[in-house]
């Protein structure tokens, strides 16, 4: 099990840091080699399932994900999103959280508890390593570009 936390500081509202981050079809553009696909009706909410898929045909992957908890910043207090990652390779939870940062900028706190099924945990370093890498340009992206 990795464990991963991406912290950013963006000069953008509240709202406008949760909408970037949450355009999850957006995810698709900015993550390589991978395409995302909501498969329940917009608008998002608790319950909104969508699958980030990963990968070169035979060696791709599928990232099944239902939102679980969906509370968008509001009147200046915090944003929460839980997604739980439903796959049967690809396993954990991921949290996008936005709140108020220094000077009027948003403070982003992007955490994953992340499994790969059959990796062994002697590959978590190198893992978790990776997963920051490819997340950590993907926060720094999807919060540039609207």
């Amino acid at each position: 099990m990795v464990n991963i936390l991406i912290e950013r500081t963006a000069p953008l509202s509240l709202d406008e840091a949760w909408r970037r981050l949450t355009e999850w079809q957006r995810h698709g553009e900015v993550v390589p080699l991978t395409r995302v696909r909501v498969v329940t009706p917009p608008p998002t909410h608790e319950g909104t399932r969508f699958v980030a898929r990963s990968g070169l045909g035979f060696l791709s992957v599928d990232d099944p994900m239902e939102v679980t908890v969906w509370h968008p910043p509001s009147d200046g207090e915090p944003g929460l999103c839980r997604l739980e990652k439903r796959g049967r390779v690809v396993r954990g939870w991921a949290e996008i959280e936005v709140r108020p940062g220094p000077g009027g900028r948003t403070r982003v706190l992007w955490r994953e508890e992340l499994r790969v099924r059959p990796l062994p945990a002697l590959a978590d370093p190198l893992l978790g390593a990776a997963a920051r890498y490819v997340f950590g340009r993907a926060a720094n992206r999807l919060l540039r570009h609207a």
